[in-house]
Parts: structure tokens; sequence; C-alpha cells
């Protein structure tokens, strides 16, 4: 597995799950430490509070998912399907994602800081108001997404893809629009003022 790009490793486990059947599974206020998630099918699950330490996810499929206020803490992620699955008021603080698919993963709020995304394919995901401070997006896919009310503060979008992505109100302030390619992006007029100044035009 990929290390991140802090050089930290994914978390070491000392239990495992393998293949499981968690097809329309109702976990409430589960918790599970430093275990091994392998080729689980966790499809159609309800997952209500439940708290994931240090955990690692292979081969998972979390398809038409619904996780609400739970925590995944330092969790990695690696080849895991979330076809149509959605993270309402989680947090992922700096979970990494490696070769993962993601078509029309909806997250709504929760705190998403940190979290390792390079290269991710997220055409037609759909983001509102997620913390994503620091979270590694470079290179990722966005085209036709939507980042509404983000903050991404200090995120990483170098070689982003954000043709069509809908951007209203998310902070914009350390983009660099010359390293992003935003044909088409939709963005309101006070994130208009920050990207000419990003491109050195002196706005009056």
């Amino acid at each position: 597995m990929a290390e991140r790009a802090d050089g930290h490793r994914p978390p070491p486990t000392d239990t495992t799950i393998d293949s499981a059947d968690w097809d329309g599974r109702e976990l409430h206020r589960e918790v599970h430490r430093r275990v091994l998630f392998s080729g689980v099918d966790m499809t159609e699950a309800t997952d209500r509070g439940s708290v994931f330490e240090e955990c690692v996810f292979r081969d998972v499929r979390f398809n038409v998912s619904l996780h609400e206020d739970a925590l995944f803490a330092g969790c990695a992620f690696v080849r895991c399907s979330f076809f149509d699955a959605t993270f309402r008021g989680c947090k992922l603080t700096g979970g990494r994602f490696d070769g993962c698919s993601y078509g029309l993963l909806k997250v709504e709020g929760g705190d998403w800081s940190f979290a390792g995304l390079p290269g991710a394919d997220l055409r037609g995901s759909a983001f509102q108001d997620v913390r994503l401070r620091e979270a590694d997006l470079t290179g990722a896919r966005l085209e036709g997404a939507s980042l509404l009310r983000c903050d991404l503060s200090g995120a990483w979008l170098r070689g982003a893809d954000l043709t069509r992505c809908d951007l209203r109100g998310s902070d914009l302030g350390g983009l660099d629009p010359l390293t992003v390619e935003l044909d088409k992006a939709i963005i309101d007029t006070h994130q208009a003022t920050v990207v000419a100044a990003a491109l050195g035009l002196d706005v009056r």
C-alpha cells in the first residue's frame, strides 16, 4: 500500500474480519480498533455512531450504505467501492484512500481534514458543508462534482480537474488557478474576486 504524503504508513492491525457478509446490517455505536476488514460486504449497511480507530478496509464494498455521526480515525481504505454511499456528519480525519471507486458518493457535513485522496476519481460526487482542511486532492478528478460550502483551507489541489465542478461557498483562498483545470466551474461573485486576485489582477 502506498505511504501517506506525510510519510506515515497505514496502521498495523491486530485482528481480521475476512469476507464477512454485512449486507444490510445495522451497526449502532459499535467500536472497532486496529481491525483489518478484508473483502467485507457492507452493501446497504446502516451505521450510526460507530467508531473505527486505525482500521484498514481492503476490498470492502460500501455501496449504497449510510453512515451517520461515525468516526473513522486514522483509517486506510484500499480498493474499496463507495458507489452511492452516504456519509453524514462523519469524521474521517487523516483517512487514506488508495485505488478506491466513488461513483455518486455523497458527503454531508463532517470532518475529512488531512484525508489522502490523491488521484481519486470523484466525478459526480457531492460534498456539502464538509471540512477538508489540508486534504490531499492532488490530481483528483472532480468533473461535474460539487464542493458546496466546504472548507478547503490548505487543501492540495495541484493537477485537480474541476471542470463543471460546483464550488460555490467553498474556501478557495489556497487555490492556484494556474495548476488546476477550471473550465466551466461554478463559483460565486466573492470567489471570482479571490480567483482574480490569485491571477494577479487588480480587482476594484
